[in-house]
């Protein structure tokens, strides 16, 4: 049975869209550099308001990659 061993790596993401399209931008972007992603974990969500309404929302996520053997 193999070990599976991962590190993290936290990112923010953001859009005028949505809190779920604000995780994927942070997949997405992630994906260009990281390899083996695994998983990911929004820690945190944030929404910036311009004249007291939502502009964007922000999250912040933890994505899991295994790493190269």
């Amino acid at each position: 049975m193999s070990e599976h061993i991962y590190k993290k790596l936290e990112l923010v993401g953001s859009s005028k869209q949505s809190i779920e399209e604000a995780v994927q931008n942070a997949v997405t972007r992630a994906n260009k550099t990281i390899r083996n992603m695994r998983w990911f974990e929004v820690t945190e969500t944030r929404g910036y308001l311009v004249d007291n309404k939502i502009d964007h929302w922000q999250v912040t996520v933890k994505i899991g990659f295994t790493l190269d053997g």
